[in-house]
């Protein structure tokens, strides 16, 4: 059965073993087209695997996972196809040190997209001035705050033109007074109506910009629900427990 054409993301009955250990359980979920989803839970819950299996950086056990009407197969054709709809920005910044930010926006619209240099110049700083950035264009990363990078990333990623980005926790690895300017960004590219996927342990962003909350817990979907039914009357002890601890 194909997935409906409004549904960007469609996970039916996923699993994911590592040997012996099951790191996802059985997981289905929608995401409809310009919605954004956040995935919550604690460490090693299956919230990343699930993740990456939708962009095929993890071969699923089992299931299915459609993107934009694309079933997800082990054919390169398919898995090329997908991951051209796909952004995705992960914990690290992955940023070639050597390449200034413009160039790291650049190299990736020339190598995958085959733009032409002027033409992938003018949106690498169209995206940098998206981000908030535009002065950082010609420093190198090493020039640059562990936030300021994290935004070269997210630009890099939309100079590709996405339908769908996500996002793996991309601010657990930033100072504190750094996390904010990325989650801003983040924020005004869910209130622009890009499809969304978030991992993050960032409850104020998940409140602030989600439709849709999943709590997760040993690999499997605990709950799901909007923001202010999650936040606000957790229908599970388990989801009860986990805000508890981190809401204090």
């Amino acid at each position: 059965m194909a997935a409906q054409a409004q549904d960007m993301i469609v996970i039916r009955n996923l699993f994911k073993w590592f040997g012996a250990l099951c790191a996802v359980n059985n997981v289905s979920l929608t995401v409809p087209a310009g919605k954004v989803l956040v995935v919550i839970g604690p460490s090693g819950s299956g919230k990343s695997t699930v993740l990456r299996c939708i962009n095929h950086l993890e071969t699923p056990s089992s299931g299915e996972v459609w993107v934009d009407g694309i079933q997800l197969t082990h054919s390169h054709k398919s898995i090329n196809a997908i991951r051209a709809e796909v952004g995705m920005v992960f914990q690290q910044f992955n940023l070639f040190p050597h390449l200034t930010a413009l160039d790291n926006i650049v190299l990736a619209q020339r190598v995958v997209r085959k733009r032409p240099a002027e033409e992938a110049r003018q949106v690498a700083v169209q995206q940098l001035e998206r981000v908030g950035i535009p002065e950082k264009a010609h420093q190198y990363p090493g020039q640059l705050s562990g936030g300021q990078q994290q935004r070269v990333a997210i630009a890099r990623a939309l100079a590709m033109n996405p339908k769908i980005m996500l996002f793996d926790e991309p601010t657990s690895a930033l100072d504190p007074e750094m996390i904010k300017e990325v989650l801003d960004v983040m924020l005004e590219l869910a209130q622009s109506g890009m499809t969304m996927v978030v991992v993050t342990h960032e409850m104020g962003f998940a409140r602030n910009a989600a439709d849709e909350v999943i709590f997760m817990d040993h690999g499997s979907i605990v709950e799901s629900n909007t923001p202010d039914q999650f936040f606000t009357a957790p229908q599970e002890e388990r989801s009860r427990l986990f805000l508890s601890q981190i809401l204090h």
